[in-house]
């Protein structure tokens, strides 16, 4: 594939998804199922999540799925914890991923976002009495579940994938919600270490069909209270376009530096972004990894650039750096990235770490 014919299907790609998803923008909700954007692995997080043109191993299941069959390994498994906002909400992730041929993988990946112990106060005053010991808790989880699938195509250096995505969220006993979805993207890797890459996420159009359980008395306190009995509905996540491009360059026979450069274009209407519109929202973010020897990594990254306004109301453009290191050992990997997951000030920082184990054959001599 081409250059020009790479950027004539980018613009195809553009331009069939402008035809109808404007006025559908209108009376969908933004942000909807944004868990599922807030990325996986200390590697792509100390990069700002530029990595969809370079991702090569596990977690490409969750960042583009075409890249899980470049990797070399029969097996690998990956896993990453972190406390966001201060240690409010777990975030989660777990991924699995094998080759079943030379040239075709597959992968399984989970992501979780929790909020625990919410105290449940809608039973706190009964009859104009206050108790306390009717106070109960109970725990807001979002989940994601993906099956992605890779090829490699005929031509040298490109591959495609896709993953269905199974979507599970639950606040308490009395909110559930089932969705579905589809992913699908391409990678393409030059001779001379350019690589490109094209993810469509949601590109079938992902929903939550919602519901709700209230006893009578709890419908009555939210009637006394002046709030709105929520009811059964079905969530709309629109189409969003990832496209990518990274280089790889070879200092010496020791040392080597990646940058790459990702665009994010949400259809869902303006957004506080660098490209902004009616209708597509573009936010661009730069990644960069050096590495010695392929075994110790130095990571950094810039994204999230938007308009703030400061203590006098007067905009300011900012914008969020990150940074990680990585150390990788002859079957084990640990990546850690110190982040800034919502940019809303040095209490929010967040320390993620991941890990990386890869399983192979043994090999047998006769």
């Amino acid at each position: 594939m081409t250059l020009t014919k790479l950027k004539s299907t980018v613009l195809l790609v553009i331009a069939v998804l402008a035809l109808d998803l404007d006025t559908l923008a209108q009376s969908t909700p933004k942000y909807s199922n944004e868990y599922l954007s807030i990325g996986v692995g200390g590697r792509a997080l100390g990069m700002s999540n530029s990595v969809i043109a370079s991702a090569d191993d596990v977690t490409a299941g969750y960042w583009n799925p075409a890249g899980v069959v470049k990797q070399e390994d029969k097996l690998q498994l990956s896993f990453m914890h972190s406390n966001l906002y201060s240690g409010i909400a777990n975030y989660d992730y777990l991924g699995l991923s094998t080759k079943v041929k030379e040239n075709a993988a597959i992968s399984f990946s989970m992501v979780r976002l929790g909020v625990d112990n919410i105290p449940n106060t809608i039973d706190l005053i009964r009859n104009g009495q206050i108790n306390y010991d009717r106070v109960t808790s109970f725990s807001s989880v979002d989940y994601g579940f993906y099956v992605s699938y890779a090829q490699k195509a005929l031509k040298d250096g490109l591959s495609f994938g896709g993953s269905a995505k199974i979507i599970r969220r639950k606040g308490g006993e009395f909110a559930t919600a089932w969705g579905f979805g589809i992913d699908a993207s391409a990678q393409y890797e030059t001779d001379n270490n350019w690589q490109f890459a094209i993810v469509g996420r949601d590109i079938t159009t992902t929903f939550n069909a919602w519901k709700y359980t209230f006893t009578e008395a709890e419908e009555q306190v939210f009637v006394q209270t002046g709030n709105e009995i929520p009811i059964n509905s079905l969530e709309l996540t629109l189409p969003k376009l990832l496209l990518g491009v990274a280089k790889k360059f070879d200092v010496n026979d020791d040392f080597s530096v990646l940058t790459e450069l990702n665009l994010d274009l949400n259809t869902d209407g303006k957004r506080n972004t660098l490209i902004k519109s009616n209708f597509i929202s573009g936010d661009p973010h730069f990644g960069l990894e050096a590495g010695y020897k392929e075994r110790m990594f130095l990571r950094g990254g810039i994204g999230n650039v938007q308009q703030v306004k400061d203590l006098q109301y007067v905009q300011q453009w900012t914008m969020q750096p990150n940074m990680g290191v990585g150390l990788s050992l002859k079957n084990f990997v640990v990546d850690y990235a110190l982040t800034n997951m919502g940019n809303l000030g040095a209490g929010t920082l967040s320390h993620v770490f991941s890990v990386r184990a890869v399983i192979n054959p043994i090999a047998t001599t006769k």
